[in-house]
């Protein structure tokens, strides 16, 4: 299917420089170009937390992967940008919409190694890599007996990193590797969502643009989006907005939706892993959910309530009783505008 997009100029698209972001701006650079006939040029863009290397616990919850890439767009120097989700402020900037959720990928986390073994069997001492607190939490969980070394960079040079024996193990997301089409002899172990709940919006990408953008782009890039990712990722940020708790917190969230119904899994955890605070519910978000909580505005549903409004509602609500059950203690909170 093919859209009515009329330009003589080829559509930009904003991404950060690393290899990942623009892999994963190439795949929906080439969904658009299949629906509208246009061609898609990427416009590469340093962001903060390409040139910062301090640890992503010390300066993560701040947009630092987006605010540049948000600037360019506002000037004016492409028209749309392509995010890692679980990268972006839950608060949205004035000027600028999120056009698109394309369909997730995998959101699982993996542990990787040279041989295989699993990460509750790794040997006292074992050093494994990773930048992530809420990651940090789970391995401490995990693998108790483990060093947690806090690391940066790309997935080549972390690889790279459990090749050489520097590191035992790192861990990555699942989508990364495959969108990257990473080959290695290192071993993966996939950790399941039940007991290792990700964070919100892994696996997913967020398409962004400008509210006064194109009419006919805006329809083209509405045109790339999944109503089960938009929904499932819009109750996982739903949960970390009403949690205050900025995105690089010691949280997870995880929702996944089936036929009429979405289940969420979602955990705050103390930075040390010595405690956690959960919730495992599943909710008729495509039904009764929305009828006690949809908007009313009549935009997606023939009953007149909206499935975003009554998503993000379930988030919050979910934020709420974590905070009751005592997750207020676990985490430091603050803005993740």
């Amino acid at each position: 299917m093919t859209t009515s997009l009329r330009r003589s100029t080829p559509i930009r698209l904003g991404t950060r420089r690393s290899a990942l972001a623009q892999a994963q701006s190439g795949h929906v650079a080439a969904a658009l170009e299949k629906l509208t006939g246009v061609p898609v040029e990427l416009v590469p863009i340093t962001s903060e937390g390409d040139t910062n290397r301090a640890s992503l616990s010390e300066i993560g919850g701040q947009g630092i992967f987006a605010t540049r890439l948000r600037e360019e767009l506002l000037a004016g120097e492409c028209d749309f940008l392509v995010h890692s989700l679980k990268d972006l402020p839950t608060a949205q900037p004035d000027g600028l919409i999120i056009a698109a959720t394309p369909v997730r990928e995998d959101p699982r986390d993996v542990v990787i190694t040279r041989d295989g073994r699993p990460l509750h069997e790794l040997p006292p001492g074992a050093r494994v890599g990773t930048g992530s607190p809420r990651r940090i939490a789970q391995v401490h969980r995990r693998a108790p007996r483990a060093e947690v070394v806090d690391i940066r960079g790309n997935v080549d040079s972390r690889l790279a990193r459990v090749a050489s024996g520097e590191l035992d193990a790192v861990i990555l997301a699942a989508a990364g590797l495959s969108r990257l089409g990473a080959d290695s002899p290192l071993r993966r172990e996939e950790l399941g969502l039940a007991e290792w709940p990700t964070a919100p919006g892994q696996g997913a990408l967020a398409v962004e643009t400008r509210d006064d953008v194109d009419p006919d782009l805006l329809a083209a890039l509405r045109g790339l989006d999944d109503t089960e990712t938009r929904l499932a990722v819009t109750v996982e940020r739903g949960v970390l907005e009403g949690l205050d708790a900025g995105c690089q917190a010691p949280m997870a969230a995880h929702a996944a939706v089936s036929g009429e119904s979405v289940r969420v899994r979602t955990v705050v955890y103390a930075p040390d892993g010595a405690q956690r605070v959960g919730l495992d519910v599943t909710e008729p978000v495509n039904g009764e959910y929305i009828r006690r909580n949809g908007s009313g505005n009549g935009a997606d549903t023939a009953d007149g309530a909206d499935p975003m409004h009554a998503a993000r509602e379930l988030g919050l609500t979910l934020a709420r009783r974590l905070l009751d059950q005592g997750a207020a203690d676990l985490v430091s909170r603050e803005r993740s505008s």
